[in-house]
C-alpha cells in the first residue's frame, strides 16, 4: 500500500512539473511571437514646415543634406540613397554603388526616390521649395541649418535625429563634446583679442561674410571680433577687393574656396591670394591666412563630425 501511495505521489509531482514546464515554454513562445508582431512605435516630429508622424528607427532612409548624412554616419545609421554629384571628401564612402543616386541637391530624381520606397526623407534649405513633392512619397523631415545661429539650429536638428532613431543619449553626448570644444575655443580667441575677416573665393572674385551671416560662427560662436561690423549679411556675401582687405587689415583671414568645391575653377584660392597686395596685411605677416576645408564649410555644415572639424581647424590656427 505504501509503495502504491509513493508511486502515485511521484506521478502527480512529475505531471505537475511537466505542466509547469509546458506552460513556461508556451508563455515564452507567446512572448516571442508578441515581440515579433509588435507594431513599430510611432513618433510625431514637428518641424518648421509641418508636423509628421513616422515609425521610430526607420530603416529605408534617403538624405538630401550632407551635414545630416555626416551625423547619421557618426551615429551608425545606414542610408539607402543620397545625391552623389558632389559628396564631400570626408564622406566619400557614400560613392559606393550600394548607395543609390537620387539626383542632385537642387534637382531630386523623384521617380528614383519613389521606386526606393523610403521610410523617411531628410531634407534641408536647398530642397525647401520641393517639400510637398517629397511628402507625397514618404514622411519628410525638414532640418535646416542657420549660420546666424549655427549651434542652436545644429542642436535642434540633432535632437530631432535622436528622437527618430532612438539615440537621444548618444546625441546628447555628441552635443556636449561640441559645446565644450566650442566654448574652450571662444575663451582662447577672446583672450587673444584678435579680429578676423571671413572670405569665400570663387575664381577671381571674393565675397566677405560677417556677423549674422551663413559663416558668422567665426564671430558669433568662436569669438573673433569682426574687422568690419557692417558687412552685408546676404546669402552670397558682400563683394570685396584687395584694397578693401588692406584697408581693414584683419589679424586673421579665413578663406573657403568655392571653386574647389564646385570643381569648375582653375584659379585656386591660394593662387588668388598670393600677391603683393596681400603681403601688406597683418594676417600675411603673422602667417594667419587660414584656408579652411571648403567641402565641410560650404556644403556639409551642421554634421557631428564636420562641426567638430570646423572647431579644430580654427583652434589649430590659434596654436
Amino acid at each position: 500500500m505504501k509503495l502504491k501511495k509513493l508511486a502515485l505521489t511521484l506521478t502527480v509531482a512529475l505531471s505537475a512539473f511537466a505542466l509547469a514546464a509546458c506552460s513556461q515554454n508556451t508563455n515564452t513562445k507567446t512572448s516571442e511571437l508578441s515581440e515579433k508582431s509588435e507594431v513599430p512605435k510611432e513618433i510625431t516630429i514637428t518641424h518648421e514646415l509641418d508636423e509628421v508622424t513616422l515609425n521610430v528607427n526607420p530603416e529605408r532612409i534617403i538624405v538630401f543634406d550632407y551635414g545630416v548624412l555626416d551625423s547619421l554616419d557618426a551615429l551608425g545609421e545606414e542610408v539607402i540613397g543620397l545625391p552623389k554629384s558632389n559628396i564631400p571628401t570626408h564622406l566619400d564612402k557614400y560613392n559606393d554603388d550600394k548607395y543609390e543616386d537620387v539626383g542632385t541637391l537642387k534637382e531630386p530624381n523623384f521617380e528614383k526616390i519613389y521606386e526606393l520606397k523610403p521610410d523617411v526623407i531628410l531634407i534641408s534649405t536647398r530642397q525647401k521649395d520641393l517639400y510637398e513633392q517629397f511628402k507625397e512619397i514618404a514622411p519628410t523631415i525638414y532640418v535646416p541649418l542657420y549660420g546666424e545661429k549655427y549651434l542652436q539650429s545644429f542642436k535642434d536638428n540633432m535632437n530631432i535625429i535622436g528622437k527618430i532613431f532612438n539615440k537621444e543619449n548618444e546625441v546628447k553626448e555628441e552635443i556636449l563634446k561640441i559645446e565644450t570644444a566650442s566654448n574652450e575655443l571662444n575663451n582662447q580667441v577672446k583672450s587673444s583679442g584678435k579680429n578676423a575677416l571671413f572670405i569665400m573665393a570663387d575664381e577671381g572674385s571674393m565675397s566677405a561674410y560677417g556677423l549674422g551671416s551663413r559663416f558668422g560662427i567665426i564671430h558669433d560662436q568662436f569669438g573673433f571680433s569682426p574687422v568690419d561690423e557692417n558687412i552685408d549679411t546676404s546669402t552670397h556675401g558682400q563683394k570685396i577687393s584687395f584694397e578693401y582687405i588692406i584697408e581693414k587689415n584683419p589679424d586673421y583671414i579665413f578663406i573657403i574656396d568655392r571653386g574647389a568645391v564646385a570643381s569648375n575653377g582653375n584659379l585656386s584660392a591660394e593662387k588668388l591670394m598670393n600677391n603683393d597686395m596681400m603681403k601688406k596685411t597683418a594676417a600675411f605677416e603673422n602667417d594667419n591666412i587660414v584656408y579652411l576645408d571648403s567641402h565641410i564649410w560650404y556644403v556639409a555644415t551642421g554634421g557631428i563630425n564636420g562641426t567638430m572639424k570646423m572647431i579644430e581647424e580654427v583652434k589649430a590656427s590659434m596654436n
